[in-house]
């Protein structure tokens, strides 16, 4: 029996950035925003956030979120508000370009999703969500 392939962060780093370089192309057709920005939108959407709120659930510097949401308030696909409760916090909303942007992107992560599925099968996929999701919320 073969032994595994021990190069699995390389190779999950290759598999990543070619994956990113093919949403990013897709989603910049279908609605302008690279698939950061995607997922930055995606968590803005769960019903507004604040920066750091957004910064927890995207596992990224609140420096890093920063200059997301600049470019997203710019491009009008967010905006900011009032917070309820914290006077010096601010809430992120879609705003009804951000919803469109959304709406527009939907079929190309459909279509991402039954390529990687075409490719891992099903039960692969499944496997393969799972572990990913474990490590995405492991501690390093």
């Amino acid at each position: 029996m073969a032994e595994p392939d021990q190069r699995l962060f390389f190779l999950l780093q290759q598999a990543a950035h070619r994956l990113r370089v093919a949403a990013d192309r897709r989603c910049l057709a279908a609605a302008g925003i690279t698939s950061a920005q995607l997922g930055a939108l995606f968590a803005v959407g769960e019903g507004g956030s604040t920066q750091r709120e957004l910064a927890e659930r995207l596992g990224q510097r609140e420096s890093a979120v920063t200059a997301m949401v600049a470019r997203l308030v710019e491009a009008g696909l967010v905006d900011k508000g009032p917070h309820p409760r914290e006077h010096r916090a601010v809430v992120l909303r879609l705003t009804r370009a951000g919803e469109e942007a959304l709406a527009r992107v939907a079929p190309v992560v459909e279509e991402f999703n039954a390529r990687l599925l075409a490719v891992l099968g099903e039960a692969g996929f499944r496997h393969t969500v799972e572990g990913v999701g474990r490590l995405a919320r492991s501690e390093w």
